[in-house]
């Protein structure tokens, strides 16, 4: 709104809504039809709807719940009752009506569609915007608007362009609205939110792209283990391993191909998938914005997958050869314009937090959590902050790359009596990384099975390099920064077929309240159930997706044999 006061669009909005000619408003574009927003507290709205944008709150009757609402919901079609009707006829009417009035919108009313939505505020349901009310959604006990139609206005919450085909259904129903339909009204009518038995979205699937350029510069999803991408069986016709075992050819083993990106993301757009994500695995090296290939890929990519597409890789500041400055913003941009919808940060999201931390003790804060640092600290000058004040935290995503880091028995005994056994917190006073200790089974070959204590050390460059902050003081960092969702891998299970880590699944859900997406380690349908299930180390919150990669390239596990064994076990799932 700040934005259409400042270029003078708000007066020739409401003239053009005042006309009577067709308008129809996605996300924030609904949001702005009202009075006002708690976003913006002092801007004003176009005023079209008598009512207010509120926040979400993260905690409600039924539970904690993560802020932003992000995922596939429910949109079901309001109750429709005519006053002026007797009541022994108004039941079929309401039925009749409401079929009618979804139908006119593409939406079905029987078995209502999910619709992806990515918001953090939103127009809570009351009886005053009942007029305007064309569906409602279920968010914990929340109630609210997410779907708005009068006369010739239209607006959805939702996005429908990346709902699949349920969202292509409604816009070609708009798009194709006859002028009778478009300003039909009916004053008596009166519009009633439909009870629903899901309040909170599906559970996400994810199907991940690694993508990177071969050592022939054709761009390619590959596949690592344990973040090693190159192959260790030779080509027909090339060299043979060398004495460290590893397959060379000109001194190089080759990059695991798995598919052409396009090609693999449509597949996988068809097979289900709720989201997708390319993942430029070497960008570290170069400059995002040069690197062509990738914004052409995006480019080709959004034309015919119309569900979110993530991209990461290169988001961060860069000075060219010629000198002149490029913020990290400037790098979202072009993907965003490119057809992304979100971009994930990776090693400038550790960067940003070591230094969010020391500007923090160099103004006496010394905890060690980002949480409690001065808003002094913030000073809005990192890649994650830009880019989240202007296209929103929903639009910023954090992709975390830690391993663990074993306690010696030395510092298992430098632990006060309290905290060297069980699974409880550790007294910060005993060791720098206390948050982030938990305690397990080992898994280093030596001493796998064995009772172990480790803690979660974060890396950058795509894992060749460890730094000395761990990811609880990342997770947190990034969120008090402005990332609205967490992607959390782990060296230690990438590849491995051995199931998520729930150990740092959990950790990273219990301490912040954005969404969580868990990777690494799926080898089969069940691994996908375990790690969304709702455990006390996460504090009773759900994961909100799970993100697989190998298996699906190499058709070993589908994504809707993932989903059928998630429904099978009651979870809620997108199925179409």
């Amino acid at each position: 709104m700040e934005a259409l006061h400042a270029k003078g669009y708000v007066e020739p909005l409401r003239t053009y809504i005042a006309s009577g000619k067709p308008i129809m408003g996605i996300c924030v574009g609904m949001q702005v039809l009202f009075q006002g927003s708690d976003e913006s507290p002092g801007v004003l709205g176009l005023g079209v709807v008598p009512a207010r944008v509120g926040s979400f709150l993260p905690e409600d009757a039924h539970g904690r719940k993560a802020v932003p609402h992000m995922g596939w919901s429910l949109a079901s079609v309001v109750d429709v009752k005519d006053e002026s009707i007797d009541s022994k006829s108004r039941g079929s009417e309401s039925t009749s009506s409401r079929q009618q009035l979804g139908t006119s919108y593409g939406l079905p009313v029987t078995e209502p569609a999910h619709f992806y939505f990515v918001h953090s505020f939103r127009v809570a349901y009351d009886e005053s915007i009942a007029p305007w009310t064309l569906t409602t959604t279920q968010y914990g006990s929340e109630t609210f608007v997410s779907s708005i139609q009068h006369g010739n206005v239209f607006a959805t919450q939702f996005h429908p362009e990346k709902s699949g085909q349920a969202g292509l259904n409604l816009l070609a129903a708009w798009l194709h609205l006859d002028d009778a339909a478009l300003h039909a009204t009916k004053d008596a009518r009166i519009r009633r939110p439909m009870a629903t038995h899901e309040r909170m979205p599906t559970r996400r699937i994810v199907a991940c792209l690694d993508v990177r350029s071969n050592d022939d510069g054709d761009l390619v999803v590959t596949k690592g283990e344990s973040y090693n991408v190159r192959e260790r069986q030779p080509a027909e016709g090339q060299a043979k391993s060398t004495a460290d075992g590893t397959i060379r050819s000109g001194g190089k083993a080759q990059v695991r191909n798995m598919g052409k990106p396009v090609e693999l993301a449509q597949r996988y757009y068809e097979e289900g998938a709720d989201e997708i994500a390319f993942l430029n695995i070497t960008s570290f090296r170069n400059w995002a914005l040069g690197d062509q290939p990738m914004l052409s890929l995006l480019n080709v990519a959004a034309a015919t997958i119309f569900v979110p597409l993530t991209v990461g890789g290169g988001i961060r500041d860069f000075t060219d050869p010629d000198g002149t400055f490029h913020p990290a913003l400037e790098v979202a941009h072009a993907y965003f314009r490119a057809g992304a919808d979100k971009v994930s940060i990776g090693s400038e999201a550790v960067y940003a937090v070591e230094q969010l931390l020391q500007r923090a003790t160099e103004l006496g804060d010394c905890t060690g959590d980002p949480c409690a640092a001065p808003a002094m600290a913030l000073r809005g000058d990192t890649g994650i902050e830009q880019i989240a004040h202007k296209y929103g935290v929903q639009a910023v995503v954090v992709s975390v790359d830690p391993k663990r880091v074993y306690l010696s028995d030395q510092e298992i005994d430098g632990l006060s009596d309290e905290h060297s056994s069980g699974d409880g917190p550790v007294d910060a006073r005993t060791h720098p990384h206390a948050s982030s200790i938990v305690c397990g089974q080992d898994e280093r070959p030596e001493t796998a099975g064995q009772s172990a204590r480790w803690w979660y050390m974060c890396t950058v460059k795509g894992g060749r390099e460890s730094r000395d902050i761990d990811v609880v003081q990342l997770a947190r960092g990034v969120e008090r920064l402005g990332a609205g969702e967490l992607l959390i891998n782990s060296i230690d299970r990438d590849g491995s077929y051995a199931g998520f880590d729930e150990k740092l699944i959990d950790l990273v859900r219990g301490c912040v309240n954005i969404p969580v997406i868990a990777s690494s380690g799926a080898g089969c349908a069940d691994h996908f159930c375990d790690v969304l299930a709702s455990r006390p180390a996460a504090r009773g919150a759900p994961i909100e997706a799970a993100l697989a990669a190998g298996i699906f390239h190499r058709r070993e596990v589908s994504i809707m044999d993932v989903k059928k064994r998630c429904a099978d076990a009651g979870y809620p799932v997108r199925m179409s």
